[in-house]
């Protein structure tokens, strides 16, 4: 569970659905296999929940309507997988694909944060010694007659540092606030869909997630208006979303996916093309599966393109920073010179 969202990670959902999956499997009943995740979990907000599903079992709701009534902190998939998999008589199958389901979500999530951490600490590190050269340049004053004091230099230096991090904070706390309210995702999401190098990244990643998620809601028995429902929101992203929802009034009017998804701007050509094979064969769910799969490898593709764009961009914003520097200081010397001369 994490600052922006009240729902438990999906880090944790995997060993939990695993778990259940195997007990379960194995012909133990759920109460008592409920109670075994309970004892193995370490996080105090999941053994909470599944605390409360197991009072809820015992007072006659079933294993799904439990977890409905944690929709509060159990993913919509989650749910949307339990119920399907209970009605159909597939529970085992749907726990094990969702053990699968969120390992992908977990690897996707590891991929793009080890994306990001040296961009991220190139950065940083452009931040404070970029900032300590070009303030320590503006403290330098040749023709003072006060000697230049290295311990007040840091101690202002701290000073600015902190009311940086200061405003740094504020923003922080902000951007939570705005994406408990539901807009900050609206303006990420507005970056990360248009721009590049982000869009790539983003359009494949979510297809990836669309794609699984429709085939095991598929599986699960669920009517198809469902499962794109559901499967559109676990593309994570809203504008995506909007794009996907637009085919329901045609899959309600009796058109076929491929019919319905004609006109999408998010789907590919390749997809679209799957689709199509995936409901000419009858095989629609091991389709779907092998689209995403297809997409997650593009995407992973794209985050390394991604990776080296943003390695470049900074490259060059650190080569900026540090000329910058280097011509303040020259310019800063030699102008203190002429004046001493003249």
């Amino acid at each position: 569970m994490g600052l922006t969202t009240s729902q438990i990670s999906d880090k944790t959902l995997v060993p939990v659905c695993r778990q259940l999956a195997t007990s379960y499997d194995a012909g133990i009943p759920i109460l008592r296999s409920l109670a075994l995740v309970e004892e193995n979990t370490s996080d105090r907000r999941m053994k909470t929940v599944i605390r409360e599903m197991s009072d809820a079992i015992r007072q006659g709701a079933t294993l799904g309507d439990a977890a409905q009534r944690q929709g509060k902190y159990l993913p919509p998939f989650f749910i949307a997988l339990v119920n399907g998999g209970e009605h159909g008589g597939r529970l085992d199958v749907m726990l094990k694909d969702l053990a699968l389901y969120f390992e992908d979500r977990v690897a996707i999530k590891r991929s793009v944060s080890r994306a990001m951490t040296y961009p991220s600490i190139q950065l940083t590190i452009c931040w404070f010694l970029g900032s300590f050269a070009l303030r320590i340049i503006n403290s330098l004053d040749f023709n003072s007659t006060t000697p230049f004091s290295l311990d007040d230099f840091f101690q202002a230096y701290i000073n600015f540092q902190m009311k940086a991090m200061g405003v740094f904070a504020i923003i922080v706390v902000v951007c939570i606030i705005l994406a408990r309210m539901g807009i900050f995702r609206w303006i990420v999401a507005f970056f990360t869909t248009f721009l590049w190098p982000m869009r790539p990244v983003t359009r494949r990643f979510a297809l990836a997630r669309f794609f699984r998620s429709l085939s095991l809601l598929i599986t699960s028995g669920l009517h198809i208006k469902t499962c794109v429902e559901q499967s559109a929101v676990m593309a994570n992203n809203p504008y995506i979303e909007k794009d996907l929802l637009l085919a329901i009034p045609r899959i309600q009017s009796g058109m076929s996916l491929v019919e319905s998804f004609a006109m999408s701007k998010t789907l590919t050509s390749t997809a679209k093309e799957m689709l199509y094979v995936g409901e000419e064969s009858g095989n629609l769910d091991v389709t779907l599966r092998k689209v995403a799969e297809y997409h997650l490898d593009e995407a992973n593709h794209a985050v390394n393109v991604a990776i080296k764009a943003f390695s470049t961009f900074i490259g060059l914003a650190v080569a900026l920073v540090v000329g910058y520097i280097i011509i303040s200081f020259y310019s800063k010397y030699f102008g203190m010179l002429n004046d001493i001369m003249s």
